[in-house]
């Protein structure tokens, strides 16, 4: 491979001014309506006693899984040796902060006492997975800012490839420990299971690609930059390997739940019963988020598209939002087995309601909140690549190929 320049994003000003106040905004509108719902009190979300975790936590687990997931492109270049994917690992590291320091920022604002987290800094509780994430995701976020130094810095780039192993293992651990905060909740029928920590393993590798791929093609094409067929069409191949992991992790994880009795309930209700959930999972996490992009991927004439591919990049994220939509918020919903093979005549909350889906309506500041932290991601993105090289000037198949021809 030739040897790769890089230089900062020179968009025209007012383009790149505008789409930098574009994201602002969105990223201002998230910020009023954390304050609106800090001020007012939680009771003006669709949140409740028995739904705890709502739209942004969809938001806010999703950057975080992709966040991980963004970080495997410099991941295949220095832990795998594979040479043609090293021109992006600045890229990838830059959009992996990003997306980690956006998710954070709506998980910390949806608390509902947003100054408690001093509580959570200075004291820990290490039988709890949540105390163990602070850990991870803190200290990813430095390993990657050291990981990218050393790309950077030529006086340092002999320490790139340990603190790219180091950085590969960290990402894994904190993807695993994201998917533990639901499999170690044994009350609940539709967590309690080891195999989410692999599932949201292989989710964080779609879903970051998929981002990433957008990223690149939306910042080459903006100014121009060559980007050849060679690199394009390995991370699409790349993507629809992945889609097929998640599919895979999918099935196994819903036979091992039908496989138990006592998990047969839940997944009557998540399959067939559950109504928007039901929906959710049939067309959002699997027709929209796996097969209809794998489709795209894997046909001769669609995947040599561009367009088509960066489509099926953004079914790839509906049906991620949908997928999470499904595990954190359509699990809640199902009623709470309290006291199994018992019958409850009698309780001083809720009462009368026992069996009965929790209901869940997502309110606009929700949303909104949820947006922002998308927003805050994609605003550091834009800023860094601006200020700083992180982009390669070309990616041209005979840079990326020297046999490849002109």
């Amino acid at each position: 491979m030739k040897k790769i320049l890089y230089r900062e994003w020179r968009i025209e000003g007012s383009r790149y001014w505008g789409l930098l106040g574009a994201l602002a905004s969105v990223t201002g509108i998230g910020a009023l309506a954390a304050l609106y719902m800090e001020h007012e009190g939680h009771w003006v979300t669709g949140m409740t006693n028995q739904i705890v975790w709502g739209i942004p936590h969809v938001f806010a687990v999703f950057l975080i899984v992709a966040a991980s997931g963004a970080l495997n492109v410099a991941s295949i270049g220095t832990v795998f040796g594979r040479t043609p994917y090293k021109p992006l690992a600045r890229l990838s590291g830059l959009l992996a902060v990003a997306l980690l320091v956006g998710g954070l920022l709506v998980l910390v604002l949806d608390l509902g006492r947003p100054d408690r987290l001093i509580v959570a800094m200075t004291h820990y509780n290490f039988k709890s997975i949540f105390a163990w994430n602070i850990f991870l995701y803190t200290g990813f976020m430095v390993i990657v800012i050291a990981y990218l130094w050393t790309m950077a810095e030529r006086t340092v780039n002999h320490l790139s490839k340990p603190v790219g192993y180091f950085a590969f293992v960290w990402r894994l651990a904190l993807t695993t420990g994201t998917g533990s905060i639901f499999g170690f909740l044994v009350a609940r029928q539709g967590y309690d299971s080891a195999l989410l920590a692999p599932l949201f393993v292989v989710l964080s590798f779609s879903l970051g690609l998929a981002i990433y791929l957008l990223v690149l093609m939306y910042s080459f094409r903006m100014e121009q930059r060559p980007l050849g067929d060679v690199l394009f069409q390995r991370m699409k191949n790349l993507l629809g390997v992945f889609l097929s992991a998640v599919l895979y992790f999918t099935l196994v994880y819903h036979l091992t739940k039908l496989y138990g009795t006592k998990y047969q309930g839940f997944e009557s209700f998540i399959l067939v019963h559950g109504g928007i959930y039901s929906l959710l999972f049939w067309v959002g996490w699997i027709l929209v988020g796996n097969l209809i992009p794998m489709g795209i991927v894997y046909h001769p004439v669609l995947g040599r598209s561009r367009a088509w591919v960066a489509g099926a990049c953004g079914l790839v994220i509906v049906g991620g939002l949908a997928t999470m939509y499904v595990i954190i918020i359509g699990t809640q919903a199902y009623p709470l087995e309290m006291f199994p093979g018992q019958t409850i005549l009698e309780s001083g909350f809720y009462d009368g309601v026992e069996g009965r889906a929790a209901g869940y309506t997502p309110s606009i500041p929700e949303f909104l909140l949820g947006l922002g932290g998308v927003g805050v991601a994609l605003l550091i993105t834009a800023v860094g690549v601006r200020v700083l090289q992180f982009l390669p000037e070309s990616l041209a198949d005979q840079m990326i190929d020297p046999h490849a021809k002109a």
